[in-house]
C-alpha cells in the first residue's frame, strides 16, 4: 500500500513537468511581429532640421532594418498594407569630452528626435504613433581617429532605425 502514493506522486510530478515544458514551448513560438501585415511602404522621412540629407540616411537604414529583421516586405505605397512615415524634428550635437592637454574637442554626441507613425492603410488607423523618439550616436573628430560628422550622423541613423523596428514588434 505504501507504494501507491509514491507512484502517484511521481506521475503527478512528471505530468507537471511536461505541462510546464509544453507551456514554455508555446510561449517561445509566438511571433515577434504582427502576422496580420506582410508589407510596408517607407517613403523618405521629412526633415524639419537644418541638417540636410540625414533623412535619406535614416530612410535607407529603416528599409534595411525592416527587410532584414522583420517578416515585412518593403514595397511601393500603392500596393502596401501599411505605411511608416516620420519627421526628424530635432538634431543636436553635444560635447562629451575635450583633450585635457590642449582643450580640443575629443568626442561629440549627436542626438536625434523623430516623430513617426506606422499606419494600417486598409483601415486608416495607426498601429504605432510615437512622438519625440530619441536615439544618439557618437564620433571622435580629433587626431588620430579623425572621424567626420557624417560618421556620427550615420551612427545615429542606424541606432534610430533599429529602435523604430524594435517598436514595431508585437506587444506581448
Amino acid at each position: 500500500m505504501n507504494r501507491l502514493p509514491r507512484v502517484s506522486i511521481c506521475v503527478a510530478m512528471l505530468s507537471l513537468g511536461l505541462l510546464l515544458l509544453t507551456a514554455g514551448c508555446n510561449y517561445a513560438h509566438k511571433p515577434l511581429y504582427d502576422t496580420d501585415y506582410r508589407s510596408v511602404a517607407v517613403p523618405i522621412l521629412e526633415n524639419a532640421t537644418f541638417y540636410q540629407g540625414v533623412e535619406f540616411d535614416l530612410t535607407e537604414a529603416l528599409i534595411k532594418e525592416i527587410e532584414s529583421r522583420t517578416p515585412y516586405k518593403v514595397v511601393d505605397r500603392r500596393v502596401a498594407q501599411t505605411v511608416l512615415t516620420g519627421t526628424i524634428t530635432n538634431i543636436d550635437q553635444q560635447l562629451l569630452s575635450r583633450r585635457s592637454d590642449i582643450g580640443v574637442v575629443q568626442e561629440l554626441e549627436i542626438q536625434m528626435l523623430v516623430d513617426f507613425e506606422w499606419k494600417d492603410l486598409r483601415t486608416g488607423k495607426p498601429i504605432i504613433d510615437r512622438k519625440g523618439f530619441e536615439a544618439v550616436g557618437r564620433y571622435i573628430p580629433t587626431t588620430p581617429i579623425n572621424e567626420t560628422p557624417e560618421l556620427g550622423f550615420h551612427a545615429v541613423s542606424d541606432r534610430m532605425a533599429r529602435d523604430i523596428v524594435d517598436a514595431m514588434r508585437k506587444d506581448w
